[in-house]
């Protein structure tokens, strides 16, 4: 069942054809892993999925498309605490006030950082941050979540838990779309591949098919190495 369609979709930014006649057509319970060198297109891609860039052709959300959220590279966090962060979150999602304690707790608890909810978040790690910005997003229960390169700036153990909650999300039924620079990561969590250059869609596969099927043109160069990437 189609949750998010874009059909023809176009972004100009002054003389940069940011994207170029882009129809992607994201699926329920997909995990969806946007790749490409810099300069691609994957986070305009991302924020037109996300509704918030302006853009020429059609965005349609499905029936069942329900609540979307984002969390980006380098997390926002406030100046407050860390369980503050969670309570404006439900409360921009209009979650009835007694809600909260049970939300900011199962939030807290679903990305390891129970009993931290007095802290400030700004004296969190890199990697708890991030674990909070998953919370935050969490906590508002999306259908639709979407990443950019949530792991670009974290040490391996921190890389690692992240990744293991995005599976965790996946496996609960959640549907994401994510953009990434590290090609292990992609076939690691990805259902499905999608190949960005230059603006344009040159691959759409299945994981399996993308990473061992017969992928031509640009695609092909990107994953053997003649592009620049980065796999771990």
């Amino acid at each position: 069942m189609s949750l998010l369609v874009l059909q023809d979709v176009s972004v100009r930014f002054g003389g940069v054809q940011a994207l170029d006649r882009v129809s992607l057509d994201v699926r329920r319970g997909e995990f969806v892993v946007l790749v490409g060198p810099n300069g691609s297109g994957k986070t305009t891609l991302l924020r037109v999925l996300h509704g918030l860039l302006r853009h020429q052709g059609q965005r349609r959300l499905g029936a069942d498309a329900g609540r979307q959220a984002m969390v980006f590279q380098r997390p926002f966090v406030l100046r407050i605490s860390a369980a503050g962060n969670l309570k404006l979150a439900l409360w921009l999602a209009g979650v009835p006030r007694a809600q909260w304690p049970a939300r900011v707790e199962a939030a807290l608890q679903r990305v390891g950082l129970q009993g931290l909810g007095d802290r400030p978040a700004r004296a969190l790690s890199g990697g708890q941050q991030q674990r909070l910005a998953l919370a935050r997003a969490w906590a508002v229960q999306p259908q639709l979540l979407f990443l950019d390169e949530p792991t670009a700036s974290l040490d391996p153990s921190a890389k690692r838990e992240v990744e293991t909650l995005l599976a965790g999300f996946a496996a609960d039924g959640m549907t994401l779309v994510m953009s990434t620079h590290n090609l292990g990561q992609a076939k690691r969590l990805a259902s499905r591949v999608v190949y960005l250059e230059g603006g344009v869609v040159h691959a759409d596969l299945p994981t399996d098919q993308f990473f061992n099927g017969r992928l031509q043109g640009r695609a092909r160069q990107f994953l053997k190495g003649e592009l620049p990437w980065n796999i771990e």
